[in-house]
């Protein structure tokens, strides 16, 4: 566990070259860690129901409560069932609209070789749309201090992660207290915003109205306050951390590979010459979407993915007790050799020869997770990012600095450990 703590990364990277399936300890729990596409999909597909969520996904339970990211079984599928309809493709496309507008407004504001920290800027372009799509709201205070309150408790999450942090969260120490400020300020924004809501009654076609006035088909029951408030966070967190780390990483890689850079200029040139994208262009922009799908196999958000066995389970040859911690890593299976040519090198054109949904059925790469719990915000996330790259390539360019370093910081989500200074050049 110490070993894994200090290089998350580099941990699995080692474990991997075990074999496709190797054991490990996490403080007294078993593990398991799997690195084949046959044994992810046995965990994730075909045999989801003797799985559970992962410590991970548990300790997140305290940051985000009973979310689709943290309900199991059928609470899990009606609360899904739900959702579903705020991600309809005919919703994604409004919320389009607002993606790019929000794009080119932080565009405006950018100045000609000035320096700006991109994993910054991407954080905030994200928060604003999400803020904007999930509660239909400018990036006001309150917008800010919901991010704030957010980023306070990914970094805190490690704390959470130790052994016994179930317990030390208990006890009135400096990191418990900054966690429980972050979370009764989370708590005051967003039940304002779910009790204004309701007493306006108005559908303001955002997703908060689409959570609060969602039924179920079977039983026509409606979301409770508190399960609003999680789903709301859930999709805060899920709607502007993975993309804005998905998008930081994919400045960095075409600052690294001029070729890719160039041929991508092509194709905005082509496409949209002087407007701004649109929802409608994204099936025509085929190599923007290759870039992002490179850049997520690379440095993929969600960089490892963990279940606990709830029944016992015959994993291939292995057989796994009940309460083994099992262990894939979309970070090391989308670098292997043995199913990506070049592995290590950023080359988006491998996605005009095989599509993302080929990639993803064969679990050869998964950076959305798969089975019954693949990402709901999927077709979201796509848009966003594909749409947010074009709308800012086409008029600037960025360059890493000289003097930046690069590292990882493998939280709930794959962050930049140093954060991503970046020179900005006007094209238009």
């Amino acid at each position: 566990m110490r070993r894994f703590f200090r290089d998350r990364t580099g941990f699995l990277e080692r474990q991997a070259k075990l074999g496709d399936v190797s054991r490990l300890w996490l403080g007294k729990q078993p593990g398991i860690f799997i690195n084949h596409p046959d044994l992810i999909r046995d965990v994730l597909v075909v045999n989801a129901d003797k799985f559970a969520k992962g410590r991970a996904l548990e300790r997140t339970r305290n940051l985000l409560g009973s979310g689709l990211l943290t309900n199991e079984g059928a609470p899990h599928l009606r609360q899904r069932r739900m959702i579903q309809p705020a991600f309809h493709r005919t919703r994604i496309a409004e919320y389009s609209r607002a993606m790019v507008a929000s794009a080119d407004k932080m565009a405006d504001t950018w100045k000609d070789g000035e320096v700006r920290d991109i994993d910054k800027e991407m954080t905030r372009l994200t928060l604003e749309i999400v803020a904007k799509t999930l509660f239909s709201v400018d990036a006001t205070e309150e917008a800010d201090r919901v991010g704030h309150a957010l980023t306070t408790l990914l970094d805190l999450f490690n704390y959470l992660m130790l052994p016994y942090g179930e317990y030390l969260e208990k006890l009135p120490l400096p990191h418990t207290l900054r966690l429980r400020k972050a979370r009764r300020t989370l708590d005051e924004i967003v039940y304002g915003f779910i009790a204004d809501r309701r007493r306006s009654g108005e559908d303001k076609g955002d997703l908060l109205s689409m959570l609060i006035n969602a039924r179920d088909e079977d039983d026509g029951g409606e979301m409770t306050d508190t399960q609003v408030r999680d789903e709301a966070l859930t999709l805060f967190l899920a709607g502007h951390e993975t993309t804005a780390n998905a998008l930081t990483w994919t400045w960095m890689l075409l600052s690294q590979n001029p070729e890719a850079r160039t041929r991508l200029d092509d194709e905005l040139q082509n496409i949209l010459a002087d407007r701004s994208p649109g929802f409608d262009d994204i099936p025509r922009l085929t190599y923007t979407e290759a870039v992002v799908a490179e850049s997520m196999r690379l440095y993929p958000p969600a960089w490892a993915i963990g279940r606990k066995a709830i029944a016992k389970h015959e994993l291939g040859r292995h057989r796994i007790e009940p309460n083994t911690v099992v262990l894939m890593s979309t970070w090391v299976m989308q670098r292997d050799a043995r199913y990506w040519n070049e592995p290590l090198e950023f080359r988006p054109e491998r996605w005009l020869e095989q599509s993302v949904k080929e990639a993803s059925q064969r679990y050869i790469y998964f950076p959305f997770g798969g089975g019954v719990r693949r990402c709901i915000g999927e077709a979201f996330a796509w848009t966003e990012a594909i749409l947010l790259v074009a709308a800012i390539a086409r008029r600037w360019k960025l360059t890493l600095e000289p003097t930046q370093r690069i590292g990882l910081a493998p939280k709930i989500t794959l962050r930049p450990k140093f954060g991503m200074k970046m020179r900005l050049k006007r094209l238009r």
